[in-house]
């Protein structure tokens, strides 16, 4: 099911159903650029040193699609079914409070993705915007604040600031100090205002069209000057101008202007917050998540839907277990006994072909008509959704593969199994020499290197 900005809202309770009902979560992410200093990594760096590289260059690259397949254990047919969803995602700025996030595209990656039929235009104008909780927090402030500001009762002054740069509200029943320069602006408004409330006919009147500072001025001018009975909304005209409507209420139609706004307030919140409440989806349902090869996609992941990288490794698999307590890494399984010896590849779209050859069995997998995307038999490598679908189905391949060794042998193992937990919250590392994987739930193997000689040479 590919998922946008235009059918989000109404996509979200079926993406919400399909988390809490699965089985297991499998996910993969496209990128706008992978490392631009791939030179830097040494296949004997620490587990600390190669953290850090990766972190010093992956937060300027973005995630521009993100593939999310939930697996559903069917006790009546005895197979998995599939529930692919493939988003675009764009850092979209909805409002001038959230952030206008710069980032790096590396040109190898989007030939890649143009390669792989990825619509840039789709991106840009239908992806799915995104915010961290601080700044999902910082725009609900934004909002009460102003919401407070536009109200009527005891005047507030603005914020004063302090020489040492702090600021403090104080209420004051006194009026705002209007500079000399916007005066006349400030007051022909009010006496615009003044004029529609005199008239018993007057309901409603237009002010001319100003910047957010003289909005601001008004605002509260007004407050302080007719104290209730005027309501106050920005609204922007054909020329994309914006200016002030200002309407005579009573108590009853105020409250129900109060409500309009804030219900489109909260809409406007949930449209920034965007992917973002999926992924909050995914941490708080604890759930098992697969990926392949996911080190990337776990950085990328905690930075841009969660919370900046720490710079420390062990502050880093701390944040990972409180957001998603249980990863598994297929490219881990597949390079661990006992499957590395029946695998020439591990490359994902190599991997998912070799597992349903002998030794190993391709696993019955439905697909909901709903979520029909991929038909049987077709490849779409390289769009999120579907490596997320074919990372999943190489993890119950290799998991039943698991239960042909058990006295007797069974067909089908849970995520769940004693059988799995080896293979939990172990990452890929790639180019490492002696360090086949990052240990998110402890400490990292520490290899002899006594017999390892470093060389320098002279310039």
């Amino acid at each position: 099911m590919e998922i946008l900005r235009s059918n989000f809202s109404q996509c979200l309770p079926i993406v919400s159903e399909a988390i809490e009902e699965a089985s297991f979560l499998a996910v993969d992410a496209e990128f706008s650029g992978l490392n631009s200093h791939w030179k830097q990594q040494n296949a004997l760096d620490s587990p600390q040193e190669r953290y850090t590289k990766l972190k010093n260059t992956s937060h300027d690259f973005i995630i521009v699609q993100f593939g999310l397949c939930a697996f559903i254990w069917n006790e009546n047919l005895n197979k998995y079914i599939a529930k692919p969803f493939n988003f675009y995602i764009f850092p979209r700025q909805i409002h001038r409070s959230t952030p206008d996030v710069r980032f790096l595209c590396q040109s190898s990656s989007l030939d890649f993705l143009s390669g792989h039929n990825f619509d840039f235009q789709k991106w840009i104008t239908q992806g799915i915007s995104y915010l961290r909780p601080y700044d999902e927090q910082k725009l609900r402030d934004n909002f009460q604040e102003r919401q407070a500001e536009h109200s009527f009762g005891p005047f507030t002054s603005p914020p004063v600031h302090s020489p040492t740069g702090s600021s403090t509200k104080n209420v004051y029943k006194t009026p705002v100090i209007v500079p000399p320069e916007h005066q006349e602006f400030v007051s022909g408004a009010c006496s615009k205002i003044e004029e529609m409330v005199k008239d018993p006919d007057g309901k409603r009147t237009s002010l001319p069209p100003c910047n957010g500072y003289l909005r601001k001025l008004i605002y509260q001018t007004v407050k302080h000057r007719f104290r209730s009975g005027i309501h106050l909304e920005k609204n922007m005209n054909e020329k994309k101008e914006c200016f002030i409507v200002a309407t005579k209420v009573d108590d009853n139609e105020k409250k129900t202007f109060e409500e309009e706004k804030m219900a489109k307030e909260d809409e406007l919140i949930e449209s920034a917050v965007g992917f973002s409440a999926v992924m909050k989806m995914i941490s708080d349902s604890g759930k098992l998540v697969v990926g392949h090869n996911m080190l990337l996609d776990l950085l990328h992941i905690v930075d841009q839907f969660f919370c900046p990288l720490p710079a420390d490794l062990d502050d880093f698999k701390a944040t990972v277990q409180s957001l998603l307590p249980r990863v598994l890494d297929t490219k881990v399984m597949a390079t661990t006994q006992p499957f590395k010896n029946h695998l020439p590849s591990t490359v994902l779209g190599d991997l998912v072909k070799h597992l349903t050859v002998s030794p190993f069995r391709r696993p019955e997998v439905f697909t909901d008509q709903q979520f029909s995307l991929y038909e049987e038999g077709s490849e779409n490598l390289h769009e999120a959704a579907y490596d997320a679908y074919i990372t999943g189905l190489s993890f119950v391949s290799m998991a039943n593969y698991l239960g042909s060794f058990q006295d007797p042998p069974k067909v089908h193992i849970s995520p769940d199994s004693a059988l799995v937990t080896p293979f939990i919250n172990k990452i890929f590392m790639m180019r490492m020499e002696d360090i086949p994987y990052l240990n998110l739930a402890g400490p990292d193997l520490k290899p002899a290197r006594d017999h390892v000689f470093f060389l320098t040479f002279p310039k």
